[in-house]
């Protein structure tokens, strides 16, 4: 993620602002342009003073409070990139529902920021009806006492409203024996599985993908039943990210589509930030880094692992002397530094042939 800055007042604008701090102008967020704006009246639309642009709008659910992007100059729908890929959301005329909507969107909107960064293909529902990305967030029903459960299908992925709820997120943590459970990682998990299908399976490397995370084709009921009977295996963290990634590879590729997210992101916030980490200890340079590079554009993955190594070795100790749980309790083995790598390089494949086909 990115540090933005107000046009009128050079304030430094985090990306969920509505409106800068410092002059109070109205900002909003440009995703042709990746980048935060300030906003003048134009008549009953916006200027954008980043690109000097006019009569732009900004997206339906601004209304709720609940997005603060713009639309598509030339888009039809009222909703932004982002939110066109709704489908049903909870009940906005109850307070409480409205707050977790507004919470679920913020998760996926930063979702949405990676996926425009390397301009994966985003097919909302109308333009695929089989297979089109849509968001379905739904609460239980306390009369019949159904819940509902986050997962991916076909492209719908389903987020449980129940997930806003800190104390429920924390219960099912421990539950589950997780040593993380966020928002932003449900969203990025999902929408894994999403791009499994778009980018492995229909895009011609589901071999290349099981040479690497495995046999796919074992059935997934059965492998699901057997982790939650037994556990991962004792020694998962020398192929496995985490502990529910050895459940199937589905579960294994999403796991690790998920921490790549989480991983790229995190990075160029840091990078943003100029930071380095160069310990008093460190004799042989293995905890010290420079974060210099845009992690979004980088060839190789190695220099992200390089990065992030030292960087979360730091961040972790830094939450350890607050007494707080590490920033990221996992460890990267080079069977899955493989896996992200393969990840890599699928994103920037796509990224590449998109640049190709936009040359004259």
């Amino acid at each position: 993620m990115k540090l933005f800055v107000c046009q009128v007042c050079g304030n430094v604008l985090y990306f969920e602002n509505r409106t800068c701090e410092r002059c109070g102008h109205r900002v909003a967020f440009l995703p042709e342009k990746e980048t935060m704006s300030a906003l003048e009246p134009d008549g009953e639309a916006w200027a954008t003073l980043a690109d000097k642009g006019k009569g732009r709008m900004l997206c339906r659910n601004a209304e709720y409070d609940a997005c603060n992007w713009l639309t598509d100059p030339d888009g039809g729908t009222g909703y932004c990139r982002a939110c066109r890929h709704n489908g049903m959301v909870p009940d906005l005329s109850d307070p409480a529902q409205l707050a977790g909507w507004r919470e679920l969107e913020g998760a996926k909107h930063r979702l949405f920021y990676s996926l425009i960064r390397w301009k994966l293909p985003l097919q909302t529902r109308q333009e695929d009806p089989e297979h089109g990305l849509i968001f379905n967030f739904l609460a239980d029903d306390p009369n019949s006492g159904q819940k509902i459960m986050t997962g991916h299908d076909y492209g719908l992925i389903t987020i449980a409203l129940t997930e806003t709820d800190e104390i429920e997120r924390e219960r099912r943590r421990l539950e589950m024996g997780e040593p993380y459970r966020t928002l932003l990682g449900h969203f990025r998990h999902e929408v894994g599985h999403y791009f499994w299908d778009v980018l492995v399976r229909d895009g011609d490397r589901l071999e290349q993908c099981r040479a690497v995370f495995g046999d796919d084709s074992a059935d997934y009921g059965q492998a699901l039943q057997r982790h939650y009977a037994e556990g991962a295996p004792p020694d998962w963290q020398q192929n496995y990210v985490s502990a529910y990634a050895t459940t199937h590879p589905w579960e294994d590729f999403a796991e690790t589509w998920a921490h790549y997210l989480h991983i790229v992101d995190t990075l160029e916030m840091a990078a943003e930030f100029g930071m380095e980490v160069r310990p008093k200890v460190d004799r042989d340079g293995e905890l010290t880094a420079r974060i210099r590079f845009n992690p979004y554009e980088t060839r190789d993955v190695e220099a992200i692992v390089n990065a992030w190594l030292p960087f979360t070795f730091a961040i972790n100790s830094v939450n350890r002397a607050m007494g707080l749980r590490d920033l990221y309790p996992f460890i990267l083995s080079p069977a899955v530094v493989a896996k992200l790598g393969f990840v890599h390089t699928l994103v920037r494949d796509v990224a590449k042939t998109k640049a190709r086909a936009a040359k004259p």
